[in-house]
């Protein structure tokens, strides 16, 4: 039978302490126990069901990676308070001193500083390849290697992983599949194709609101166990701990993410086409001129589209700017980074988003300074944003 994500959020169902239709928040920072023995217990890892500190976990954090596990189809998660501390709490478990990880080249700026200038200071060694290229990453894998990583669409590039052809090669050495889901919610079930971990950025699709951070980790028990373990889990001792009221707010914003996820896929289809047709340089997966689009279609859980990101390359990084600025002075939306509002937002990733990659290494990824990264709104009447951006472009001669 077919893996329906939205389904599994669907059923989950909670009762607050008073009866209320969400569950009720704990607002305390430490829990009592009844008994000298209990806290001893749960210090060791032994009391399922009492909570010790919040930095370990609370009830509304429980509540939420109990239904992004579920998204997943994963045994269990855990929030953490950005998508980064996700990231650096799942690398560091994984891997220690002497060792090494093969990871896609095209990746969120902020996890390729992690890797590239960070983890060196650990001797811990990062390999960047064309994640598209299973011959390519292969050939990077040596005996130290302990992870794959990658991004499903990856950030800003939107090139897709073969999450599949990644499994195999993974089991095959022995290493761990790590994939960040952050660009397809619903749209892409990562642990359905063999990834062993699912990062996403809460801060973006899934939350929906640019109002909060937010991070979580996806997988086997054992995994999460040992993340949270008092001793040595890297999410207890680096402390990237979730408060309780935005676990809670997150929670109510992922019961829309079905719906929200499939006018972001309308809509940014909608206008990739159009760009396309127009003569623009546009990459969406749901183009059948996108290299993947066949790939992408092989793995979707088809309801949810291609999602919502799309670029266009506008031939430089002038026409770039100065065509954000102008579709923002016409509420089209906003020259902002991040993505999954409401709202449409625009970037020049080589000059924000992933500004920490090396102009060199931008070049040889492909990715050019008139790129511009869209998160396509939820627009109502997407043909008549359409028309009005490509007024914007026809006025700064983008568009004949």
């Amino acid at each position: 039978m077919a893996f329906k994500p939205a389904n599994n959020i669907q059923d989950l169902q909670y009762f607050g302490e008073f009866g209320g239709v969400n569950p009720s928040i704990s607002d305390s920072s430490t829990y009592t126990f009844l008994s000298a023995k209990t806290m001893f217990d749960t210090f060791e890892g032994n009391a399922d069901g009492c909570y010790l500190y919040s930095r370990h976990s609370t009830p509304s954090n429980l509540y939420l990676g109990q239904a992004l596990a579920a998204m997943e189809g994963t045994e269990t998660a855990n929030v953490t308070a950005s998508g980064m501390g996700a990231i650096t709490s799942v690398l560091m478990q994984l891997c220690g001193a002497g060792e090494h990880i093969v990871s896609s080249r095209t990746i969120y700026g902020g996890t390729y500083a992690f890797l590239k200038n960070f983890t060196p200071r650990f001797n811990i060694e990062t390999s960047f390849v064309d994640i598209t290229k299973l011959d390519v990453v292969e050939a990077a894998i040596t005996p130290k290697t302990k992870v794959l990583y990658c991004e499903s669409v990856s950030n800003p590039l939107l090139e897709v992983a073969d999450i599949v052809g990644l499994s195999k090669l993974a089991k095959k050495h022995n290493l761990k599949l790590v994939v960040d889901n952050t660009f397809s919610p619903l749209s892409i079930s990562p642990a359905q194709l063999g990834a062993d971990v699912v990062i996403h950025s809460l801060t973006k699709f899934i939350n929906g609101s640019s109002d909060t951070v937010g991070g979580v980790i996806c997988g086997s028990q054992e995994f999460i166990d040992d993340l949270r373990n008092v001793n040595d889990g890297a999410c207890m001792l680096l402390g990237a701990t979730m408060d309780s009221l935005r676990a809670a707010s997150i929670l109510k914003n992922l019961r829309t993410l079905h719906i929200r996820m499939q006018q972001h896929s309308l809509n940014g289809q909608y206008l990739a086409e159009n760009f396309e047709k127009a003569g623009l340089k546009t990459v969406y997966p749901g183009l059948v001129s996108h290299p993947s689009h066949h790939l992408f279609t092989s793995m979707m859980n088809k309801k949810y589209g291609f999602g919502g990101m799309l670029t266009l390359d506008v031939g430089s990084l002038e026409k770039a700017n100065a065509l954000m600025e102008l579709m923002q002075k016409q509420n089209l939306g906003y020259l902002a980074v991040s993505l999954g509002f409401y709202k449409t937002l625009f970037s020049a990733p080589g000059s924000s988003t992933s500004s920490e990659i090396p102009v060199e290494e931008q070049k040889a990824m492909g990715l050019t300074d008139g790129l511009i990264r869209f998160s396509i709104g939820l627009d109502a009447d997407i043909e008549r944003t359409y028309t009005m951006m490509k007024a914007c472009m026809k006025e700064l001669k983008i568009l004949d």
